[in-house]
């Protein structure tokens, strides 16, 4: 999900996976990196996973160096983004050098999309056909005067965008489906506590499933318990069926988050 101030310069054109365009960014162009200042971007839980892992930091100081706490509009749900250098009065990305970004290989899912938006437009049910794409069309941008022709379909694989959704995928369906919520329907306190840890703070979610009682509540089966053990990924994705449980009172199709003494009991 990107989600910019850069959004007051979108093409309201909706695009789909094969619409073609002309861009492409590198060190000659003049703009280069001017589109890696006064931004606003919503971190992911997977950009968390892979900055702090590149930086290597806990999950807790990355998120107290190089994140600020929002409130996302509409849901009312917690989500993080990307702290600027306050020190500049352009407000740059704390990766940004004057050759280009310095996390490159692990930048964020939204700087991955750019010049690209990707929205959703309702709760997903498994249907493709409720994302659309657009522009970020910005005045400095020259990008789109090159010459390089991609679809976006082409444009998302180069960019390892496709990976990101992909695993970002059940956060991404709990935000939109909070949206779709009446505006008089807020979660507690508690658990917008449980839905940011379990979306950012990824090392203090794995010391609550495993050195709290969570395991001794939950029949949680021993391959998936290894499986989150040594996998972050597989932990992110755990914790987002997790919260579909205690967010929206859903059990998981397959009873992985079954309490103990529930076992037994009719059905």
């Amino acid at each position: 999900m990107n989600i910019s101030d850069k959004m007051a310069g979108i093409n309201p054109v909706r695009l789909g996976p094969d619409s073609e365009f002309k861009f492409e960014c590198h060190k000659d162009v003049k703009c280069f990196t001017k589109c890696c200042k006064g931004i606003n971007i919503i971190l992911t839980p997977y950009d968390i996973i892979r900055l702090k892992n590149r930086l290597e930091l806990p999950s807790e100081d990355f998120l107290a160096l190089y994140t600020e706490p929002q409130i996302l509009e509409k849901t009312d749900l917690p989500i993080v983004t990307l702290k600027l250098l306050e020190d500049d009065d352009s407000k740059p990305c704390p990766f940004v050098r004057d050759d280009g970004c310095i996390v490159y290989e692990d930048r964020p899912t939204t700087c991955r999309y750019y010049p690209l938006g990707m929205a959703s437009l309702v709760h997903k049910e498994g249907a493709d056909d409720k994302e659309f794409y657009f522009f970020v069309n910005e005045p400095h941008c020259l990008g789109f005067e090159e010459k390089k022709e991609w679809t976006i379909r082409e444009w998302r694989k180069d960019q390892a965008v496709d990976i990101h959704d992909e695993i970002n995928s059940e956060w991404t369906d709990l935000v939109v489906r909070k949206r779709s919520f009446p505006p008089n329907i807020k979660f507690t306190e508690e658990s917008k506590k449980m839905f940011f840890l379990a979306s950012y703070n990824i090392d203090k979610f794995k010391e609550f499933v495993f050195e709290s009682s969570f395991l001794d509540r939950y029949n949680i089966d021993a391959e998936t318990v290894e499986k989150i053990r040594a996998d972050e990924i597989e932990l992110l994705r755990f914790g987002m069926k997790w919260l579909k449980t205690i967010l929206f009172k859903e059990g998981a199709d397959d009873g992985s988050f079954q309490l103990k003494e529930e076992e037994g009991s009719p059905s």
